[in-house]
């Protein structure tokens, strides 16, 4: 086990006057705060004595419905229809509580995991303790490559996969290839565990339907309230195949007994009468406002040869320095001009990319967004002669 990246990384965040792109925390200004308090005082005073007792390990019934038939109307209005028995849905302490249970479930010592290229950090983790042997598939702008998943597929647990608005990427799998690779899966054997922590962020168009609509017996699902919500309730869910649910279960049962049911409750009383119909749209217009004007601010401020894509929702995109730099090096440089981010390497199972960084635009206001990008910028201008082992006369006198 080892420390994540990111959360060393916020300790520097934490100094005064830095401008973070690091973190993947969402807005805070997009906590529906009214209606929490509301729904405090309705829980409390309705089911007060309940809602402060243990309770089923397999969640508040009411918030498992509610999850069941979301994630059923979603699939409906993207266009495959999928029927949720919310028998199969596990509420869990955050998403990354979903994690830890299906990696104690379905890994063994060298077992073999697939993943993206690259993957979200906070997987890496949870899977590691269980020492499987990761195998990174090839990954592009559209998703997994299938031809490489095929070639890499024997006697593999499961793939991890985030197709919609991957953390660190931002990028979205393709209508095509998630077909593709739903074909490829099932006719290989290999599960899917797909999470989706930041579908419901998009910006102009509804993605494509789940991994999961396409062979629910074959995958795994992972959502989580933190992004649309509030993160610091702690609650996510997965809904499992029947096969597996028991196991999962047991697995939550040793963990924690059970999460919150307090905050089980609270939620379940906001989401009733279609608050999150309502809310979310709030969320996706302030971050599309606050990646344009990053993008604007990339444009502007950029060196010719920094690269960088164009999310299509979600919290990050993804930016490559010149050729010769590294993340990893510039950090501490940027973090002296008071803008901080995350190195991409460490976002790699194996074979890091040093060049890559992941810049996050939803915590950032405007006016911190050009002026971080800024700064960012010129601590390449600034490193480039060093990092790319180009050092002038001058600094090498120094």
């Amino acid at each position: 086990m080892n420390p994540s990246v990111i959360r060393e990384i916020l300790k520097v965040t934490e100094k005064p006057g830095i401008l973070s792109f690091a973190g993947g925390l969402p807005s805070p200004r997009t906590f529906p705060i009214e209606a929490f308090a509301a729904a405090c005082a309705t829980v409390l005073h309705t089911d007060g004595r309940a809602a402060l007792q243990y309770a089923a390990s397999e969640g508040y019934a009411p918030l498992r419905e509610w999850v069941a038939a979301d994630l059923g109307r979603q699939s409906a209005l993207a266009g495959l229809p999928w029927h949720i028995d919310p028998a199969q849905v596990l509420i869990t302490t955050g998403s990354q509580q979903a994690l830890d249970l299906i990696a104690k479930i379905l890994i063994d010592k060298d077992s073999k995991v697939l993943v993206e290229t690259p993957t979200y950090l906070g997987a890496l983790q949870a899977f590691t303790p269980m020492e499987p042997v990761f195998a990174s598939v090839a990954s592009d702008a559209e998703g997994i490559d299938v031809d490489d998943l095929s070639a890499k597929a024997a006697g593999a647990r499961f793939l991890y996969v985030l197709p919609n608005f991957q953390n660190p990427t931002g990028h979205s799998m393709s209508e095509a290839r998630r077909a593709a690779l739903s074909a490829a899966a099932a006719r290989l054997g290999v599960p899917i565990v797909e999470d989706n922590p930041y579908g419901d962020l998009w910006f102009d168009a509804l993605p494509p339907p789940t991994l999961t609509a396409r062979n629910p017996d074959g995958c795994i699902y992972m959502g989580s309230f933190s992004k649309t919500l509030a993160p610091g309730l702690r609650l996510g869910f997965l809904v499992a195949p029947k096969s597996i649910y028991s196991k999962l279960l047991q697995a939550k049962q040793a963990a924690d007994l059970h999460t919150p049911s307090f905050n089980q409750r609270i939620v379940a009383e906001v989401l009733k009468d279609g608050f999150i119909e309502r809310h979310v749209p709030t969320i996706r217009a302030l971050y599309k406002s606050q990646r344009d004007a990053m993008l604007a601010a990339l444009s502007r401020e950029m060196p010719a040869d920094v690269t960088w894509n164009t999310p299509d929702g979600g919290m990050f995109l993804w930016a490559r320095l010149p050729e010769g730099m590294n993340a990893v090096a510039l950090l501490p440089r940027a973090v002296e001009k008071n803008v901080a981010f995350v190195p991409g390497a460490a976002f790699y199972a194996d074979n890091a990319d040093p060049r890559c960084l992941r810049l996050s635009f939803v915590t950032a206001s405007v006016e911190q967004i050009n002026i971080g990008v800024a700064a960012l910028a010129e601590a390449i201008r600034e490193s480039r002669p060093i990092l790319a082992g180009n050092e002038p006369a001058t600094v090498e006198a120094a």
